[in-house]
């Protein structure tokens, strides 16, 4: 068995055009997710799929057991493979996915989803302090428009820093037709 794993994060409806908080680009992220997905499976490499809930019943977003909060058709779990369910971005807090992946004995994460800024940044950051090679498939990965201070940055300026930033320091950020390749 290898000893990596694909950790898809969050790609849930509400992020779509029919949902409640729509990314930029998320169409396109998650059909390369797929792709890395299928590829992983073929490989051998395990799948774990994150997927986020407001802890409160009142929440306006990813309200559990409402539409918005299932993962996509286009990234659907195999029935296999592990759907953990988190309330905070980064997927190891409070969460059984530490042990997960080391019941696996996996050494290496590849982090897919969304959004870039947020639950992708925590989720890589925590997987690098944790001991783990970390790979990010910027590609498979979207994210919005920001506002602060009167200011509106572009979700592609706003990807664009965040990849160049866990580049620096917290792994591998590479395509997905490279990492495919491999």
């Amino acid at each position: 068995m290898s000893k990596r794993a694909i950790i898809v994060v969050d790609i849930q409806n509400e992020y779509f055009a029919e949902g409640k908080f729509p990314l930029v680009g998320i169409e396109n992220a998650a059909a390369n997710a797929a792709k890395v997905i299928t590829a992983a499976r073929q490989k051998g490499d395990l799948v774990v799929h994150i997927q986020h809930e407001m802890p409160m019943p009142d929440a306006p977003i990813f309200v559990r057991g409402s539409d918005g909060v299932q993962i996509n058709d286009t990234v659907k779990p195999a029935e296999d493979e592990a759907v953990i369910v988190k309330n905070f971005p980064n997927a190891f807090r409070g969460t059984p996915l530490k042990q997960t992946l080391d019941d696996n004995g996996v050494e290496e994460v590849v982090v897919v989803g969304a959004m870039s800024h947020m639950c992708i940044d925590a989720t890589v950051r925590a997987a690098n302090d944790l001991g783990y090679r970390t790979t990010t498939i910027h590609d498979a990965c979207a994210t919005r428009d920001l506002e602060f201070g009167g200011t509106i940055t572009p979700a592609t300026q706003v990807h664009a820093a965040l990849m160049a930033a866990l580049a620096f320091y917290y792994g591998e950020v590479i395509d997905t037709a490279t990492w495919i390749e491999r």
